[in-house]
């Protein structure tokens, strides 16, 4: 059943500032449980965009009652994760992503998460929390955007005007009836920089990605013994992850900041590490070099393969 609220919205957006969330901002479920994005998703997974993510497809995507029934209130929040370490350009040398360059982001986001949840559920009886930080079958960029945290993309990442989109976001799901925020406004115009920019052509369309051809989803999610010939000549370097497509945003060039998480300050050798090195690179030296970090996800055998893919060209 739905909480009348005994805590106003005001007062939960200042507790998760003062957790140090950078925004925060909240939308009401109901109307938008199974909406158009839910539809959009549909016919994205209808012509195989997702290659083999099957987890994209989980029917709770679409509606979120189905994470949580008596949810009545999505509380999201963004974490500014910028740096302004620069990869080097040299072509020896290999790119990771900015997004894992220090600590996992699912660690440091997943704490302060659980800190607002057990506050909120604190604030009266019968009030219940989940909260999810990228580890759960929810739509984030979509939630995000109706609680005016920022808009979904031409390249599908949530740009803030205050940071761009070198943001994390998570989400606390609650029965508590709160205030909503309003849903906000598109501002990429006319401009097609990140359609143009991608290397092997994976943004089809504006606001539309195709994992197929994406560098970002070869490089962590593909599982595959080598990468596709599609791929491996438009690599330009990137062994984890790919930034290209924000890296030109006119809207990250003008407002990145860097972050007051001392957390995503990069770990050594993660800015600028070689390809000759990661190549070769044994199961024992991956564990260690990548102890709390989001790139576990790429394990070793596919970080050697990434590495190896770039070394053709050299």
């Amino acid at each position: 059943m739905p909480v009348k609220t005994p805590v106003s919205s005001e007062r939960v957006k200042q507790k998760a500032l003062e957790l140090g969330f950078h925004k925060v901002g909240i939308a009401a479920v109901e109307g938008h449980a199974g909406s158009q994005e839910g539809q959009r998703l549909l016919a994205w997974l209808a012509k195989g965009y997702h290659a083999d993510m099957d987890w994209m497809a989980n029917p709770k995507r679409q509606d979120i009652r189905l994470v949580m029934p008596e949810v009545r209130s999505v509380i999201c929040v963004a974490l500014n994760y910028y740096t302004p370490h620069r990869h080097s350009e040299g072509r020896e040398y290999a790119k990771i992503s900015r997004y894992g360059w220090g600590r996992d982001y699912h660690r440091v986001l997943g704490k302060k998460l659980k800190a607002l949840s057990i506050w909120l559920q604190q604030q009266g009886a019968g009030i219940q929390a989940r909260y999810f930080a990228d580890t759960g079958p929810v739509q984030d960029k979509v939630w995000a955007q109706r609680a005016g945290i920022g808009w979904i993309a031409k390249n599908s990442n949530l740009i803030a005007r205050e940071f761009g989109s070198w943001v994390f976001l998570g989400e606390v799901l609650t029965n508590l009836e709160l205030a909503p925020d309003r849903p906000h406004s598109e501002h990429c115009g006319t401009c097609t920089r990140c359609v143009e920019a991608c290397p092997t052509g994976a943004i089809v369309q504006p606001f539309v990605v195709d994992a197929n051809r994406c560098i970002a989803y070869h490089t962590i999610e593909n599982r595959a013994e080598k990468l596709p010939d599609s791929i491996a000549p438009h690599l330009q370097g990137w062994v984890a992850g790919c930034d290209i497509c924000q890296d030109v945003c006119p809207w990250n060039q003008r407002f990145a900041k860097e972050s007051d998480c001392a957390e995503f300050q990069p770990y050594p050798g993660n800015v600028a590490p070689k390809l000759t090195e990661l190549a070769e690179l044994s199961d024992q030296e991956w564990d260690r070099l990548f102890q709390a970090s989001a790139l576990r996800r790429i394990k070793p055998q596919m970080l050697r393969r990434n590495a190896r893919a770039n070394q053709v060209k050299l």
